[in-house]
Order: structure tokens, then C-alpha cells, then sequence
């Protein structure tokens, strides 16, 4: 399918629509939601929480309702407490008027329920429920949220579509390095576009593709026929189509969201044994997400429901799903899928505690040093030395070093002790163990891998590669290792200097060395040091007492 040129939307205001509310005061946010005639509006509209007060976030959506408890750290990180799902279906659940069943209604009371409990036993101080597209659609809506309140307590907004994207846009691009593109959301009952310039809201759509409306009106084989995935082809390029839902510019990325992208993130990640286990900030070529798709609607139900990485409730709704977000990938045009593991209920959380979207360079930095706080052993000042130390090091060494090896240094150099709190003596190999497993904010897995690899390489002389070593490329492997030599050096110089002490590094070109001036009151000669530098660089590395 040939891809179309970018045109904006036809609405002339888009571009402004709802800039401003991210850019005005944090309210704006929370009082874009739109509950209906007769319901009960949630404390979306109330003043924001505590920066450190937990807030629980319940989402009723047409597929699954799920919560989760959300603390902002010290760093400025949204970091989970607790969390809990529960499937629920709600979409297959409106008799012939329109009307969502009273069974339907008690799970979601139940489901409530049990969040509230959770919630409370993570110490949450305030708890905000959004209900979507199921209850949204619902004849009896008004009656639905009114007697969940009665018999909760709790007051759940019904958002509309256009909320919906906008909070799923601020909750999936927050942590993800992109700056132009789409948020793709597809729920159960509705899919969510929003696209954003420069990691700003521009305009959004919301249209009826979710998973299980699809899957329950196109597709009745098991599997699936093929003239039933043609239909449903055909259906979502003319709903795409007619709502004036631009292909993607040149420099846009495509990021996924929601219960269906994260599967299909989770079946390709089991298949491939990629060697970084978590979905967020996981790319996606566009043939990958085609053949997982085939490999889904290939199969019988009783088949699919045992393929690794599905959540077997799933199974019976995500063949609808994943022919949407393949069809919509081929009209936008893109050729990979960034998947975000957070979207709507990190949104609202974000919106809540007036959290605006950040360049990409704060959240990483930001997300670097909340991990770290959370390690006793790690020093925030001989962290920022070794930091200083290692650019130093740098401008003698490398001077011509790219933005990428800058970066990776600084993360190197402020994380090296965090493995320390497993044990002192692997503490390289723990630290990059745990970068690795982390959820670093704002990187891509190659980026998780460089600072993972780096840390690991660090020591006498390592030769092993760690597993997410395979996520690099040949090229790679020799600027991390002299990258490692240099943070090696600075560990050194940094274990034996004295608070407020530092060190000078220049290079002596016409010798071919490096000459580094310490304070020390003694000739330090670390021979082993010496002689993997001269193996790495080509050059002398030389100590000399400051005069």
C-alpha cells in the first residue's frame, strides 16, 4: 500500500487546539474531561496532589479495567507502588438497546473494589477513575457511574475520545526519545490517534477500531478467513481515511500504546529472545508487527491462547487489534512501531501533578539519577566528580567524541556504584545488570545496551560481553571499551582523592600521551592501568603529582 504525503488535518485550528493547555496552568489538564449530562465528575478537576502524596489511577475500559499507584520521586520520575487488572469485557457486554448488562456492571463494581483495597494498602492518598469507550457508549451510562459510586464511594469521569488520546499521548511520549509523530492507542472498544510536533499535542482523533469491536464484526472464523482480514483491511484504511488522519512527515516515529501494541511487543520480544525483557521504548519493524499479526490470525483460538508472550485473555480479541495497527502503520506510513509501556492512567497521573512533557535529554538525566537515589551505596558527589573526571579524561583522550559516547559516559559514570548494594567486588557487572532490568525513562533498548555494556566492560580486562551486548553493533564495541577504560581511570583518580580534591589530564601529542596531574603526595604508578590504556589507545598513559 503506497503511503500518502503528509497534509495536516482539516480542521484549521489543530495546531493550536491544545498547545496551549499544556503550556497554560496545570488545570487545564484536569479539567478537560468530559463526563456527560448527570455524571458525577472525578477529582480530575480538583487540585493536584502531594509531589511525593501516592495517587492511585483507575481505568474502566472496554476490554480490561485496570489501576495503578504512581509516587513521584524525588527526581521527578513517576515511579509504581502497586498496580492490578482485571479482564472484564465490557464491550461484549450491551444487550440490544445499547444498555450495559447488570453482570457487566457488578464486575466493574468488583473490579473497583478490589483496586480501592490495593490502592489503600499502597498508601495511596487520593484514587481518580476514567471510564472509556464501553461505558462511554453505554445507553445507561449515567446509571452505571452512579451506582458504582453508591456502592463504592468512588466518583468515575467518563472521558470522551479526544481526552482519551490526549492523556494517552502525555503518558506514552513522556518517557519515550521522540519528537514528532503518532500516538496509536487501540483499546478494546476504540482506537485513539493523537500526533504531536516538537513532544507537543497537536490534534487527535478517536475511532471506532478498538479490539474487540473489531474482532466481533469482522471476524468470525477460527481462524480468522481471508476474506474477513480483507474486509477489515478495507474497513480501517476508509476510517483512517474519511477522518482526515494525515500520513506520517518524514521525521515522525509511530509510538504504541495500550493492551493490544504491548502484546504483539510481548509475542515478538518471546520470539526474537530479546535479551531487554520490558515493552517500553521496544521498535518495531513494520514486516515484524505483519508476521506476528499473520501468526495470530493464522491460528485457532485454543492455538493461539498458547502462544508465548499473549495474555491468554486476550487471545479471543487481539487478532482484530493487531490487523488494525498493522493497517494503520501501512496508511501512515511508517516503517517501525515504538512501543510505550505506560499511556492513559501515567497521563492522568502526569496531568494531575501538573507534570508538563520535558525535553527527552531532562527525562533521561532525571530518570538516571531516581534510579540511583534508590541504592544506599550510591554517593551523589563522587558520582558528579567521576562525571567530571570522565569529561576531562574525555577532551584529552577523544576530543572528537560524538554526543552519543558523551552521553553514555555521563550515565557510566553516575550509575557505577548502584551495583555496589549487591556486592562490592561484581559491583560493575551488578550495576549493569540493573540498568538493564530497570525502567530507564526517555532510552531506547540500543541506548539501555551501551550504558548496560559499558558498565559491564569495566574491571581488569574483561573479555565476556553480557547478553544485551547483542543489541549492538561491531563498531560499537571498541568505543565502549575505550569508553570503559576511561571510566576505569576516573574510578581510580576519584578512590583516591579527598574531597574537593580533582585532577588535570592533557594530552602530549609529539610523545604520544596522556599525562594526568593528581594531588597525590606520591609517585601512583597502576601499572595494570598503564598497560590497558597503551593497549587501548595506542598511547602512554603517564601520573605525575600536580606542583
Amino acid at each position: 500500500m503506497p503511503a500518502r504525503s503528509f497534509r495536516p488535518p482539516r480542521s484549521s485550528s489543530w495546531r493550536t487546539a491544545w498547545s496551549a493547555s499544556v503550556t497554560a496552568s496545570p488545570t487545564s489538564l484536569r479539567t478537560c474531561c468530559s463526563s456527560g449530562p448527570g455524571v458525577s465528575r472525578s477529582s480530575i478537576e480538583g487540585a493536584g496532589v502531594t509531589a511525593t502524596g501516592p495517587l492511585a489511577v483507575i481505568d474502566i475500559g472496554s476490554n480490561s479495567a485496570r489501576m495503578v499507584v504512581l509516587q513521584l520521586s524525588p527526581g521527578g520520575q513517576l515511579e509504581i507502588l502497586a498496580d492490578g487488572r482485571l479482564s472484564l469485557q465490557l464491550a461484549r457486554q450491551l444487550d440490544g438497546r445499547g444498555r450495559l448488562e447488570n453482570g457487566a456492571v457488578a464486575s466493574a463494581i468488583s473490579a473497583v473494589r478490589d483496586f480501592q483495597a490495593i490502592a489503600a494498602a499502597a498508601g495511596a492518598q487520593r484514587t481518580v477513575a476514567v471510564a472509556t469507550a464501553a461505558i462511554r457508549n453505554a445507553v445507561n451510562r449515567d446509571q452505571v457511574v452512579a451506582r458504582i459510586l453508591a456502592e463504592t464511594g468512588l466518583a468515575v469521569t467518563v472521558i470522551d475520545g479526544d481526552t482519551e488520546a490526549r492523556f494517552a499521548l502525555l503518558g506514552a511520549v513522556y518517557g519515550l526519545p521522540v519528537e514528532t509523530g503518532f500516538v496509536v492507542d487501540v483499546g478494546g472498544g476504540s482506537m485513539e490517534l493523537a500526533y504531536f510536533e516538537a513532544r507537543r499535542p497537536m490534534h487527535w482523533w478517536t475511532l471506532p477500531l478498538g479490539s474487540l469491536l473489531t474482532t466481533d464484526r469482522f471476524l468470525h472464523g477460527d481462524p480468522p478467513r481471508t476474506a474477513e482480514l480483507a474486509e477489515l483491511r478495507d474497513h480501517v484504511v476508509r476510517m483512517l481515511d474519511n477522518a482526515g488522519v494525515p500520513a506520517l512527515p518524514d521525521d515522525g516515529s509511530i509510538v504504541g500504546t495500550g493492551g493490544t501494541v504491548r502484546n504483539i511487543a510481548k509475542v515478538h520480544l518471546r520470539s526474537a529472545g530479546h535479551p531487554i525483557t520490558r515493552v517500553d521504548g521496544y521498535t518495531l519493524q513494520r514486516r515484524e508487527v505483519r508476521e506476528v499479526t499473520n501468526r495470530l490470525v493464522s491460528r485457532e483460538l485454543a492455538r493461539r491462547r498458547s502462544i508465548p508472550g499473549l495474555s491468554a485473555d486476550r487471545a479471543d480479541s487481539i487478532t482484530g487489534g493487531a490487523v488494525v495497527v498493522t493497517t494503520a502503520m501501512e496508511v501512515l506510513g511508517t516503517r517501525t512501531l515504538v512501543v510505550s509501556g505506560h499511556g492513559l492512567r501515567e497521563g492522568i497521573a502526569l496531568a494531575e501533578l501538573g507534570i508538563q512533557l520535558p525535553d527527552t535529554a531532562t527525562v533521561r538525566r532525571s530518570s538516571v539519577a531516581s534510579l540511583a537515589a534508590h541504592f544506599e551505596t550510591w554517593d551523589a558527589q563522587r558520582a558528579d566528580r567521576r562525571q567530571r573526571l570522565v569529561r576531562m579524561l574525555l577532551a584529552a583522550t577523544e576530543p572528537g567524541a560524538d554526543a552519543e559516547l558523551l552521553e553514555t559516559a555521563e550515565h557510566v559514570a553516575t550509575l557505577l556504584d548502584i551495583g555496589q548494594s549487591v556486592n562490592y567486588y561484581d559491583r560493575c557487572m551488578h550495576a549493569a545488570t540493573i540498568v538493564a532490568a530497570a525502567d530507564l525513562r526517555g532510552f531506547t533498548h540500543r541506548e539501555v545496551a551501551l550504558i548496560a555494556t559499558t558498565l559491564a566492560r569495566l574491571g581488569k580486562g574483561r573479555s565476556n560481553l553480557p547478553r544485551f551486548a547483542r543489541l549492538l553493533t561491531r563498531a560499537d564495541l571498541p568505543r565502549i571499551d575505550r569508553l570503559a577504560m576511561i571510566v576505569d581511570i576516573a574510578d581510580e583518580l576519584d578512590r583516591r582523592l579527598l574531597p574537593g580534591q580533582f585532577a588535570t589530564a592533557r594530552a602530549d601529542e609529539r610523545r604520544g600521551r596522556i599525562i594526568v596531574g593528581t594531588p597525590l603526595e606520591y609517585a601512583w604508578s597502576p601499572v595494570d592501568l598503564m598497560r590497558r590504556f597503551r593497549r587501548r589507545f595506542g598511547r602512554s598513559l603517564v601520573f605525575r603529582p600536580s606542583k
